[in-house]
């Protein structure tokens, strides 16, 4: 065999193996809803601290954080924390302590500075004003319906689990270039994870929306032992698994809403997605190369001069991928309006091969407008070190 013929039959392979992927998640989709309906209810909860890292002022900052002060939860504390006395974030955090008290809500302004990780600083300030030994993480632009904390904290009602995720969907887009970032969370990462659980991968850790114990945090070392790792989130569920404890995702999915400034902003986002898969999980982020079946089928098809054969594998990859994701918004998130943005997906899903390449190439990531340099682990490397390098 040629060179040649033997693309093309790697290609050919490569397609119909994420085609197969794409309606796995298809068929796990059909199935999502009535997990969701049929969730465990009952039984005595918990006392939680709900903990809620902020920085600087986001789209629909104020309604997503007072989501967490309206819980349906027999007792909990809300910690609101930033690190900067000056954080244009705090009056609505003080304004949020004066009207539910501070029973309910804390407000801390610390500066923590464990590593480079901002998130992890930031929980650190918060972590000691917790008065609760159940804790829970939820993103600053996550909003949560009541139901939230009961539906998260209950699994840890079993001493062999030790942390808790729940999915999340993207929400409020505006322009196209948010409508393509909400159709990656959702259509894409929200189809994979469903696939994902289907085959038996379950070790999630979702970090806008994860729940665990205090005891388990001390047991695999604490904060600071996370504070340099880009997806800080996945180092923690892998420390909790080496710990002997077990990972649940349970079927709840809660909002987060896109906030984009730019397509720059949205373009330099696509290639982050990809260097956080590839930083938590190698040999994951190579095996996503075959479910980007509509660049690889256009290869396919360009190989073979667009003849019958090619432009076949091309159009039926396209149908694949607008039905799983049909099937993913539709069916599983219940996103029906989000269906007349399918006919970005061809597009962004050629673009998502140069993503794919830019992911491996690139040493560095863009942390909230800042340029850090990444160690092959996914940890970052301090500004001293990048200096001597």
């Amino acid at each position: 065999m040629t060179a040649r013929s033997l693309l093309e039959l790697a290609l050919g392979i490569a397609v119909a193996s994420g085609s197969a992927a794409w309606l796995g998640a298809s068929y796990a989709a059909f199935g999502f809803r009535r997990l969701t309906r049929d969730r465990v209810h009952g039984g005595e909860l918990p006392k939680v601290t709900l903990l809620k890292p902020v920085c600087g002022l986001e789209k629909h900052l104020g309604r997503n954080l007072r989501t967490a002060c309206e819980q349906d939860y027999p007792e909990y504390q809300v910690v609101y924390s930033v690190q900067r006395k000056d954080d244009p974030a705090l009056p609505l955090l003080r304004e949020l302590e004066r009207e539910f008290g501070p029973e309910r809500v804390t407000v801390v302004v610390g500066n923590a500075e464990l590593g480079m990780n901002g998130k992890i600083n930031n929980l650190a300030g918060a972590l000691p004003h917790a008065r609760h030994d159940v804790l829970v993480i939820s993103d600053s632009d996550v909003r949560l319906r009541p139901d939230y904390l009961a539906a998260i904290v209950r699994p840890l009602r079993d001493p062999k689990v030790g942390g808790v995720s729940t999915f999340f969907k993207g929400t409020d887009a505006g322009p196209w270039y948010e409508q393509m970032e909400m159709l990656t969370l959702n259509a894409d990462h929200f189809g994979m994870a469903l696939f994902a659980g289907l085959i038996g991968i379950d070790d999630f850790c979702f970090g806008a929306s994860f729940a665990f114990r205090r005891e388990t945090l001390q047991q695999i070392g604490g904060l600071p032992g996370l504070a340099n790792y880009l997806v800080e989130d996945n180092e923690m569920g892998q420390r909790i698994v080496r710990s002997g404890l077990r990972l649940v995702t349970v079927p709840y999915v809660v909002d987060t809403t896109v906030d984009l400034h730019s397509p720059a902003h949205w373009w330099q986002k696509m290639t982050y997605w990809d260097q956080n898969t590839r930083a938590a999980r190698p040999f994951v982020f190579l095996a996503t190369l075959i479910l980007r079946i509509v660049p690889l089928s256009l290869l396919f098809a360009a190989l073979r001069g667009f003849d019958a054969v090619g432009l076949g594998l091309f159009f039926g990859a396209v149908a694949v991928r607008l039905l799983a994701a049909a099937a993913v918004l539709g069916d599983a998130l219940g996103a029906r309006a989000s269906l007349k943005s399918l006919w970005l997906i061809p597009a962004k899903d050629v673009l998502s091969l140069f993503w794919f390449v830019r992911a491996i190439a690139k040493r560095t990531v863009v942390w909230r407008g800042v340029e850090l340099s990444l160690t092959r682990d996914g940890r970052f490397i301090p500004p001293k070190a990048q200096g001597q390098a």
